[in-house]
């Protein structure tokens, strides 16, 4: 079936707006008619994930993409970069690589982009859409968390097709964008044997993205046995989880995420295609896959996957007040430039500093050779991180509560409080 196209689609078609606005249209019928839409939705904003430099390809797309004068139709942020632009003091790898990255990234810029360099948009006032809109966000986290907590809609747009969109501001009328598709089919229980005490930490969030990504799949999933109002941040924590262990788009987190008030009405009014539960064991094996490095001297630990908000940089600033780590540790957090700005006028930059803390803008440690190349495992609080830290930068990883991340930077060794996991 053709897709339908309006007479201003019409007219990007035919190079009204310039070659390379023509390139992007057809990019998005291509993408159109491999989902099966039968029509393109406008949207109202776009988040691209392609200034992320991966070889002379993505150069290449972008100044073909360029040509003609080409701009973006619809308020667009970027994710991150190859490189912090305002830290470059902090890059330790190739000097081509990092010329090459800041070239792509400034492409992007020049296409009318807004230079947010983080895979957080959903933390900017000014990116936010609200429930029901339709956008095109790319970075997986990112589309999770569009979908579930701001319950507005967006498919999974990859590299090339998510600035197509954001040049033509429209997507194909399909998937995540639909009512029908949004329902959960599968509804996941937290078992009775997980303690309360786990159900309200932190450290639970990130093992329990792991879980439902392996479950799910690219199903849509509702959550039950969570505490209501849960908060931003430890659903950002589950969703980018849920994103690198399997193909999640969008999750129902019952009495928090917005359209999932009830399990009724995250199902639609609908039976689920099954029913299943999550137990403290499958959580506790979960948790254990993603430490990779036993024993050895701690060289590092990295917050801020995905780049932390300005809460959890005020919270970090309290755990750090009068510590520091400890020789040979480094302590780095990564944000976006926006909330570190916030951080700056709030004073909270200032006491991480004075703290030894590390602070990276605009790239992420696990993609970019930022860490010092010192001997040593590597401790986080993401299950993001430690799922592709290993294979991106060759580092061990002990995954651990952000405390104690924090305590063990300050002690200069590996230290795992089991306590909240039942002693385990």
């Amino acid at each position: 079936m053709p897709v339908a196209l309006d007479d201003r689609d019409r007219a990007l078609l035919a190079g009204d707006a310039g070659s390379g606005t023509a390139f992007a249209m057809r990019l998005i019928l291509l993408a159109a008619e491999g989902l099966g839409a039968d029509r393109l939705v406008p949207i109202v904003g776009a988040h691209v994930d392609s200034c992320l430099y991966h070889g002379q390809a993505t150069l290449d797309f972008v100044h073909r993409l360029a040509e003609g004068g080409t701009r973006v139709a619809v308020p667009t942020t970027l994710n991150v970069g190859a490189v912090d632009l305002l830290h470059p003091e902090l890059w330790r790898g190739d000097a081509t690589a990092a010329a090459r990255g800041r070239e792509l990234m400034a492409a992007y810029r020049d296409l009318g982009c807004r230079p947010t360099y983080t895979c957080a948009p959903y933390q900017l006032p000014f990116a936010r859409p609200t429930v029901g809109e339709q956008v095109a966000w790319a970075e997986s986290n990112a589309i999770v968390f569009c979908n579930s907590v701001l319950g507005a809609r967006t498919e999974r747009y990859g590299d090339f097709t998510d600035i197509a969109a954001a040049v033509v501001g429209r997507v194909p009328h399909a998937g995540l964008h639909t009512d029908a598709a949004r329902r959960a089919t599968l509804v996941l229980r937290l078992a009775d044997d997980v303690p309360a005490a786990l159900r309200t930490a932190d450290v639970l969030y990130p093992v329990l993205g792991m879980v439902l990504g392996r479950r799910a799949g690219s199903a849509v999933a509702a959550l039950v046995g969570l505490p209501g109002g849960v908060s931003e941040d430890r659903l950002k924590a589950l969703g980018a989880a849920a994103a690198s262990s399997g193909a999640v788009a969008m999750f129902h987190a019952i009495g928090s995420t917005p359209e999932a008030p009830t399990l009724e009405a995250a199902l639609g009014g609908q039976a689920p295609d099954a029913m299943e539960e999550i137990t403290l064991g499958e959580l506790r094996a979960a948790r254990d896959a993603l430490t990779t490095g036993e024993g050895g001297p701690l060289g590092a630990v990295s917050l801020g996957t995905p780049h932390a908000s300005l809460d959890e940089l005020r919270r970090i600033a309290d755990a750090m007040d009068g510590r520091r780590p400890a020789p040979g540790v480094e302590l780095l957090v990564s944000t976006g430039r926006d909330v570190l700005a916030e951080a700056t006028a709030a004073g909270i930059e200032a006491r991480l500093r004075v703290a030894g803390v590390e602070l990276l803008v605009d790239t992420c440690s696990y993609l970019s050779p930022v860490l010092r190349p010192a001997a040593g495992i590597v401790m986080t609080d993401s299950a993001k991180w430690a799922a592709y830290a290993p294979g991106n930068i060759g580092r061990e990883v002990v995954f651990a509560s952000r405390a104690d991340c924090i305590a063990s930077a300050v002690a200069g060794r590996v230290m795992v409080d089991p306590g909240a996991w039942g002693g385990a």
